[in-house]
């Protein structure tokens, strides 16, 4: 194995670093062909490398690990609350409505199409939009229930 030598001052590279600004782009290992370097490495390292990390606090801290990690738990309650729950209940209510439809609501769906309910299926439904007038609907397609006598 080669040498390793940490330094900036090696005479037989001073053409490299007048050439390359960066200290550490310049160490190239010298190697015969096809055998392992036996020759020494010159490996240059900026002083932001070289400069030793502050010692980590030992035994890791489970109070601070809990305060680092409560933002992140704190949004995820407020997105709950503000986001997931209403359209929870938003869900809720709608497939209840569904189930509740029966023969003769006036109904709005989501094409904005209004009328009367003429037959119900399990997933489809029948709207009578004049007299003589029948479209077959998903059930899911109905929006709102609007009061009897809103349609003429």
């Amino acid at each position: 194995m080669g040498r390793l030598f940490l330094g900036l001052f090696d005479p037989h590279r001073a053409p490299c670093l007048a050439r390359i600004q960066s200290a550490f782009a310049c160490a190239r290992p010298r190697f015969a062909a096809g055998h392992p370097p036996t020759e020494e490495l010159l490996v240059f390292i900026s002083s932001a490398f070289a400069q030793s990390a502050p010692a980590a606090a030992g035994g890791g801290d489970i109070g601070s690990s809990l305060m680092s990690m409560l933002p992140l738990l704190l949004m995820f309650v407020v997105l709950y609350f503000v986001m997931i729950r209403p359209q929870m209940k938003r869900q809720k209510e709608h497939k209840a409505m569904i189930d509740a439809l029966a023969k003769g609501d006036e109904v709005a769906t989501v094409g904005g199409l209004l009328g009367k309910i003429s037959r119900i299926g399990d997933t489809t439904l029948g709207l009578e939009l004049a007299t003589g007038v029948e479209v077959n609907l998903q059930r899911s397609a109905v929006v709102q229930v609007l009061p009897k006598g809103t349609i003429k």
